[in-house]
């Protein structure tokens, strides 16, 4: 697994954003520019993180983003999956018709993925950006 750049400057933004009132409304040239992400690119995260409930924005001169909830209620696991969708190790572990040997649900290597698969979730899961403000 690896976390692309779009998630990465996702967890920036967040960050960011949790260090903020919730009350306070950033335009999307500031969090570009204090997280060093290309305007561009954070332009097409945000919708992501805002369709999944984890920003929301406003419209207008005094319009931006802020955190739809409080940073204690938001995981890593929250900002990968919305940028990138759920978490497979490996392509059988989404759907075990590919499974090129046909026998996922038996196969030993299959199961040691789906545990350490679901050990990784958990921990994604546990950390919060209220901890990382720590």
């Amino acid at each position: 697994m690896n976390i692309n750049q779009a998630t990465d400057y996702g967890f920036r933004a967040v960050l960011y954003l949790a260090h903020k009132d919730s009350q306070e409304w950033v335009d999307a040239q500031t969090i570009s520019e204090h997280e060093a992400i290309p305007i561009r690119f954070l332009l097409k995260i945000m919708p992501c993180l805002t369709k999944a409930g984890i920003v929301k924005s406003h419209r207008g001169v005094r319009g931006g983003y802020a955190l739809a909830r409080q940073p204690q209620d938001i995981s890593l696991l929250d900002v990968i999956e919305a940028i990138e969708g759920p978490i497979y190790l490996n392509r059988c572990l989404e759907d075990e018709a590919h499974c090129s040997k046909q026998s996922a649900p038996a196969c030993p290597i299959h199961r040691t993925l789906s545990d350490i698969q679901d050990q990784l979730v958990l921990e994604l899961s546990r950390r919060t950006f209220a901890q990382m403000m720590q």
